[in-house]
């Protein structure tokens, strides 16, 4: 009986011919669908390329609107540097053709003047002018800067206050007093923002039905400070 058993069972080193086991067949690995594999593809580029180019930016934004959530509790000592200066007679002589009460630059010659000798840019800043005396403000991030032009003696004050690196970094946050190129960047900086988040989603959109908490932790997002603003700011 032992011997018949035997006989029944297959010799394993008998080369299997296919008839005595029949294993199911592999099932070969799905294909992306074309259009699926196209977005991958174009929003993989774009996603890497707006968080390359935004990278610098969205760090120093979010830093900064740390600094500023908590810019009462972050000491600031002022610093004020003051400078004085005579006008050249001839540029005093040329003052008294400029408008008694306008806002209007003052002449190139001037604004070329104070650049060399006091390091301040007043070409193209409006000015407030009196008979007596012109005024030009020189805001800057972080700080204040205003120059004063005696137009009888021709005495020049110019005062700079800065507040440190901290209020610097937090202006450029705000755009303040930081001029039309850095006004321009903030715009350039939150369109590739957008378009990182953007390609973000739409790459969440196209993997999630193999990340089951994609959508909860998404929807989380939107929850937490929609509840927050409707229940505790006021």
């Amino acid at each position: 009986m032992t011997d018949l058993a035997a006989q029944r069972q297959p010799d394993p080193a008998t080369p299997s011919t296919g008839a005595e086991l029949t294993s199911p067949a592999r099932k070969p690995k799905a294909k992306l669908n074309g259009a699926r594999s196209f977005w991958l593809k174009q929003l993989h580029s774009w996603h890497w390329i707006s968080a390359a180019v935004s990278l610098v930016g969205m760090i120093l934004f979010a830093v900064t609107g740390i600094t500023l959530n908590h810019a009462a509790s972050i000491p600031g000592k002022p610093v004020t540097v003051e400078q004085t200066a005579i006008l050249p007679a001839p540029l005093v002589e040329r003052l008294k053709a400029f408008p008694e009460e306008t806002t209007q630059p003052v002449p190139e010659a001037v604004a070329r003047w104070g650049a060399q000798a006091l390091k301040v840019q007043m070409a193209g800043k409006a000015t407030e002018t009196t008979p007596d005396e012109i005024y030009v403000g020189l805001p800057t991030p972080g700080g204040d800067g205003w120059v004063t032009i005696d137009r009888a003696s021709g005495n020049v004050v110019h005062e700079k206050t800065t507040r440190g690196w901290i209020a610097y970094l937090n202006d450029l946050h705000k755009g303040r007093n930081a001029g039309s190129v850095w006004f321009w960047f903030i715009d350039v900086f939150a369109v590739a923002c957008t378009i990182f988040a953007l390609t973000g989603l739409g790459l969440m959109f196209l993997h999630a039905k193999g990340r089951p908490s994609t959508w909860p932790l998404a929807a989380l997002g939107l929850l937490i400070p929609v509840v927050i603003a409707l229940i505790f700011i006021h």
